[in-house]
């Protein structure tokens, strides 16, 4: 059986939302053994992870299901996947090892956990939010995985909600609690995107 191009994208996205899923539940389950501190959840950042989670998981996965929206749908090629599961892989990995270097100090949320570190090494090195760069990257390969303007696209559009609702309050919380220590790393490191932003 000859797969098309299409499917192909579709599949491989699946197998990364899959993989993306089995990364991240092992460190939730051990960062819920250490105790949060301070909980800086509010309404506007449930709605940022709602969106993030809507654009890179829920809109494409109806897409990958149903079709749905057809009317949508746009010519793929085998040069765009390959990019697109190159991109993803990547993300992934990029994932793990964000999660990897912030070990017991990992939160969903904007939480300080007991004992929390600042951590700089790793990915962190080079930007002060890998994790966000993560979500951006599966957002990019998503949109040349899935042929559809619409699921295509919802990844990188539900990633931009996330990151501008949610990175200036999570910032203004690590100076809050780390000082001139934060300080002094965000004058070294850049947001988002090495050397750039």
């Amino acid at each position: 059986m000859i797969v098309s191009t299409a499917t192909l994208g579709k599949i491989i996205w699946v197998i990364g939302i899959i993989a993306w899923y089995f990364i991240r539940v092992p460190f939730e389950r051990r960062a819920k053994r250490v105790r949060i501190v301070s909980d800086r959840r509010s309404a506007v950042d449930m709605f940022g992870l709602g969106s993030g989670l809507l654009g890179l998981a829920v809109i494409p996965a109806i897409y990958v299901a149903t079709g749905f929206p057809s009317e949508a749908d746009h010519a793929t090629n085998v040069f765009g996947v390959i990019l697109g599961a190159a991109t993803f892989a990547f993300a992934l990995w990029f994932f793990r090892r964000t999660h990897k270097e912030l070990g017991r100090n990992w939160s969903i949320t904007l939480e300080i956990r007991d004992k929390h570190e600042l951590i700089s090494g790793g990915p962190y090195a080079f930007v002060r939010h890998p994790m966000y760069t993560s979500f951006m990257l599966m957002g990019l390969g998503q949109a040349f995985l899935l042929p559809n303007w619409v699921a295509g696209l919802a990844g990188l559009a539900g990633f931009a909600v996330l990151f501008f609702l949610r990175v200036g309050k999570e910032e203004r919380m690590m100076l809050e609690i780390f000082g001139p220590q934060y300080s002094d790393y965000m004058n070294r490191t850049k947001r988002l995107v090495p050397y750039l932003y």
